[in-house]
């Protein structure tokens, strides 16, 4: 776990451009489970999380059209809810960052942390907006 001064700007990075942080297993599971669509992106301290994946997002979420619910899970912070949000992503590996679009409770397209390292911001909110125009 990290000290909470140290990401709490990283927090807000998510929470000030509409996302919602869930910090336990049952707001993960009413989140993904609700009706329509949600994107979430488990957030990270890594290097590719702050220039490439959270700048990426809040450029997508800018989209007019996007998902209806936006939440973030923190990797290293809450366990027990990216635990759960990394089980409704299976068969994918862990990975942090990431990003998952659900539709009905789904699991529709996802971005791996493979997919954000290296690459620029603007190409990653690219494919999400893709995901956005088939699935929103």
């Amino acid at each position: 776990m990290y000290p909470e001064y140290l990401v709490a700007p990283m927090r807000a990075e998510l929470t000030n451009a509409g996302f919602e942080e869930l910090k336990d297993a049952q707001a993960v599971k009413e989140a993904i489970e609700s009706e329509g669509t949600v994107l979430v992106v488990v957030n990270s301290v890594c290097g590719c999380a702050a220039a490439n994946a959270r700048p990426a997002a809040r450029a997508a979420v800018k989209y007019e059209k996007h998902p209806d619910k936006l939440v973030t899970v923190f990797a290293g912070m809450e366990k027990e809810a990216v635990d759960t949000a990394r089980n409704y992503m299976l068969p994918y590996p862990p990975s942090s960052p990431s990003m998952a679009l659900f539709k009905d409770g789904k699991l529709v397209h996802i971005i791996e942390r493979h997919q954000i390292e290296g690459r620029p911001a603007q190409m990653i909110a690219d494919n999400l907006v893709y995901a956005f125009d088939q699935y929103c």
